[in-house]
């Protein structure tokens, strides 16, 4: 499985979550969770999909290939 397309949808409160599981992909900017774009998640779709299970609101949404 490989992940090309990761996104937050509106209703994220800044929990910290997904930049604590996936730094690599998510970062808090200006108290909101951002997504880094890439065109290439290899490596880290086991910590997207831990992030965005552990997404208490569930905003963390992702798509694979």
């Amino acid at each position: 499985m490989s992940i090309k397309r990761v996104w937050i949808e509106e209703g994220c409160i800044s929990c910290g979550n997904s930049e604590d599981n996936c730094p690599e992909v998510f970062k808090l900017k200006d108290g909101m969770a951002t997504v880094l774009e890439s065109d290439d998640y290899s490596g880290l779709e086991e910590k997207i999909i831990d992030a965005a299970e552990a997404c208490p609101v569930e905003v963390i949404k992702y798509e694979e290939n």
